[in-house]
């Protein structure tokens, strides 16, 4: 006969043996469980990274997008005197909205002047989309940048705002040389040039002949014709030489 003991010990062994294998179950179990997680994770990560790349590569092909100058129908401004002489003592800086005007794009500074220089026209015809949002642009300077820029294009910078981005954009349909620049005339020389040496005292009595010639003497004031004198040189600085400027004004008002 078997006793109670005995057969306590066989159903408490029995017992045993069915937990153990459902332990091992669940192990097997968490484990595969573990290793999904763990594939979803390396899953879920490439593909947050190849949505870091696309975005990335979007981004470099943008910045990376080829820069062109389409030609217009004028000349190149880099060909037209009176314009090169002021690209080349204009600052960087100060050229990066005319830049954009000509080119939708602020430029770089290894790159700025040249691109301005090889500008020749714009490809689209006046009173199209593409000339209204330019004239938009345009319209946003504050009066001191238009006048600016019409200084680099050898314009008038006289006027209120709709008459200087007339004359701009105007001017950037066709750019050519001004009259007095293209005259051979030695009277309608233009009193600003790009001179090796600084101007002698003859140079400086005919550019101040000129300028009393088409001056008002009744409203005209000496400093102003000293300032205009200036700036018919702004390479040089003639301070030094002002009162010879003086002298001059008063011979040749006499005379």
């Amino acid at each position: 006969m078997t006793s109670v003991s005995e057969k306590d010990d066989v159903q408490s062994g029995e017992q045993i043996e069915e937990k153990e294998p459902k332990t091992e179950n669940s192990d097997d179990e968490e484990e595969e469980e573990e290793e999904e997680k763990e594939k979803s994770l390396i899953v879920e990560g490439k593909r947050e990274k190849k949505k870091v790349e696309r975005l990335t590569m979007q981004v470099s092909s943008l910045q990376k997008e080829p820069f062109t100058i389409t030609p217009g129908k004028g000349q190149k401004l880099c060909e037209i005197e009176r314009i090169q002489y002021f690209l080349s003592k204009k600052k960087t800086d100060e050229l990066r909205n005319l830049h954009k005007l000509l080119y939708n794009r602020p430029g770089t500074v290894s790159s700025l002047k040249k691109n301005v220089g090889q500008f020749s026209g714009y490809p689209f015809e006046k009173g199209s989309d593409q000339y209204k949002k330019k004239e938009e642009m345009l319209k946003k300077y504050r009066n001191a940048m238009l006048k600016s820029i019409c200084e680099v294009l050898d314009l008038e910078r006289s006027g209120v705002n709709s008459e200087l981005v007339a004359r701009i954009l105007n001017f950037l349909m066709h750019p050519k040389p001004s009259e007095s620049e293209s005259e051979n005339s030695s009277d309608d020389e233009p009193l600003i040039k790009k001179l090796k040496k600084p101007p002698t005292d003859e140079d400086l009595k005919e550019t101040v002949k000129k300028l009393l010639a088409n001056a008002n003497l009744e409203e005209v004031t000496m400093k102003q014709i000293c300032k205009e004198v200036y700036k018919s040189y702004p390479n040089y600085d003639l301070s030094n030489r002002k009162d010879f400027i003086k002298k001059t004004v008063e011979e040749v008002n006499t005379g």
